[in-house]
């Protein structure tokens, strides 16, 4: 079921004849992700006719099982409906493959290893061989693959909003933002209450359950991997809702408002 509230002429919109999901952070969870975009075919069949642009904010690599098919699905998207950003986890591994051996490390502790393995790279051995693993990896990944992962903008501007992966510095233009900043910033950003100039959509802090509507920035990131919740923001004219792929069962969940 779908719920819509009556909102003033100054809230946040698109423009006419657009309409966007923007989906959050997958991490190798193609499962759910089948299910999401089965749910928002549904979902914007049940709409007016407009032209549909999937956003994805990033991270849709690391920690989940699947993370190598959906590294090498993604890169053949080549489609005008589809927006693919870039998170922390493609970054880091433009990184590694190139050569970044403290890159490696880090990058295996916080979800790098599922992807390798995908890839059919062990990471095995004591001491682990960095060298060995990088040669691997470079052997089983085509460097054309890295090097779209690296030319992928870490943001994407309509009408009223501004999509990118972890959020934006408060009190600098959104013109100017640090791609760092984009790709791994926290605070100052998630507690700021100032306007941003647009409504900032991101992933990148797990906000479980049923994230937030109607404020300065709008969080969709529920922890795909961790919960089995993956989730979509869907913006049309002035209203938002969300679309969520929940233990299999795909669901339009009403919007909370902020």
């Amino acid at each position: 079921m779908v719920f819509r509230s009556r909102r003033p002429t100054t809230e946040p919109c698109l423009p006419a004849g657009r309409r966007v999901y923007a989906i959050g952070d997958i991490h190798g969870e193609a499962d759910l992700l089948i299910r999401l975009l089965e749910s928002i075919r549904v979902d914007s069949y049940a709409r007016p006719p407009a032209a549909v642009t999937l956003v994805f904010l990033g991270d849709f690599i690391d920690r989940g099982k699947d993370s190598a098919t959906l590294l090498k699905v993604f890169s053949l998207a080549s489609n005008d409906g589809v927006q693919i950003l870039k998170g922390n986890h493609e970054a880091a591994l433009v990184d590694v493959y190139r050569g970044d051996e403290e890159a490696l490390a880090f990058w295996l502790q916080f979800g790098g290893r599922p992807t390798l393995e995908g890839l059919g790279v062990r990471v095995s051995g004591r001491p682990f061989d960095s060298a060995r693993t990088l040669a691997l990896l470079r052997g089983a990944l085509d460097g054309a693959i890295i090097d779209w992962l690296d030319q992928l903008p870490h943001s994407w501007s309509l009408g009223d909003y501004f999509f990118t992966h972890a959020g934006i510095r408060p009190r600098v233009r959104l013109t100017r933002q640090d791609p760092d900043d984009l790709l791994w910033i926290r605070e100052p950003f998630l507690s700021s209450k100032r306007r941003h100039g647009k409504v900032v959509v991101h992933g990148h802090t797990v906000e479980p359950g049923v994230p937030r509507l109607g404020g300065n920035r709008i969080g969709i990131d529920t922890g795909a991997h961790e919960t089995g919740c993956l989730t979509a923001l869907g913006l049309e004219d002035g209203e938002q809702w969300l679309v969520q792929a929940r233990d299999g069962r795909p669901r339009i969940v009403s919007p909370t408002l902020g």
